[in-house]
């Protein structure tokens, strides 16, 4: 098994794309930490997982908070041993026009994508850097990458872009310490996400609509993003660094200018 005696943390690990990357880990054998803001969904991922609570540690907090992200990887430490891989997943996703994103919108995108990322990354290293490597690897966005007309996303892409930004200079300042950074950057993926913000008839008619938009004729799945994940996280990946892979149905090769 690929990630035997390895120590993987997810943030953003209660469901999506977090929950289908902890299955896919425990599969290969590692022990698997899983943070959210929301206990009850922790608790909801972990009887899902791995009822007998052996394998997958909890933390509930909010990571955008620097003692939080600490907090979190401590807390793994002491009941794991070490860290060796972190998966950044966390992320809201909500479309609106940049004129009318206020400062809680702007905040809420930051602190959902972004202070997440910098602090975990920030507290993790250490920890990899103990155990002689590691790798990092952060669930990005084609919006990052591109705009997208019919979707306004503005704070969103702004708290993406940083993610991406983070992705090369962490992998340039952690060379030499053989700790990995890379990112998978993603169109639409059916994760609960959409259902924060409509109904999940809204959401399942939004996702059905954009099959088009990607050139494979198909909207994502949890399970297309979780091996690109795994691959990177991967010694299979070890000379792979500051990267950037779409995992988007191809539409970034594309570079479609609207939805269907």
């Amino acid at each position: 098994m690929e990630f035997e005696n390895k120590v993987v943390l997810i943030t953003g690990g209660g469901g999506g794309i977090g929950k289908a990357a902890a299955r896919r880990f425990l599969e290969e054998g590692a022990k698997v930490a899983l943070n959210s803001r929301r206990h009850e969904v922790l608790d909801s991922a972990r009887e899902e997982l791995d009822p007998s609570g052996e394998r997958v540690a909890l933390f509930a907090g909010d990571a955008s908070k620097p003692e939080t992200a600490r907090n979190f990887v401590a807390a793994v430490v002491e009941c794991f041993g070490g860290v060796d891989v972190l998966v950044n997943s966390t992320g809201i996703f909500r479309i609106k026009p940049f004129e009318e994103e206020s400062e809680e919108d702007f905040e809420e995108a930051m602190n959902s994508i972004l202070r997440p990322t910098f602090y975990t990354s920030q507290a993790a290293i250490a920890e990899m850097r103990r155990r002689g490597g590691g790798a990092i690897v952060s669930v990005g966005s084609m919006w990052a990458v591109d705009a997208v007309s019919t979707t306004q996303t503005s704070a969103y892409s702004a708290a993406q872009a940083g993610r991406h930004a983070l992705t090369k200079n962490l992998a340039i300042e952690l060379a030499g310490e053989n700790v990995r950074v890379n990112t998978v950057a993603l169109a639409f993926v059916e994760t609960p996400a959409y259902e924060r913000f409509m109904s999940p008839e809204e959401a399942r008619a939004v996702l059905d609509s954009v099959n088009a938009f990607h050139p494979l004729g198909r909207h994502g799945q949890p399970e297309d993003v979780v091996e690109a994940i795994l691959f990177l996280a991967s010694e299979r990946a070890g000379w792979i660094t500051g990267s950037t892979l779409p995992v988007d149905g191809g539409v970034l090769a594309a570079r479609s200018p609207a939805v269907a």
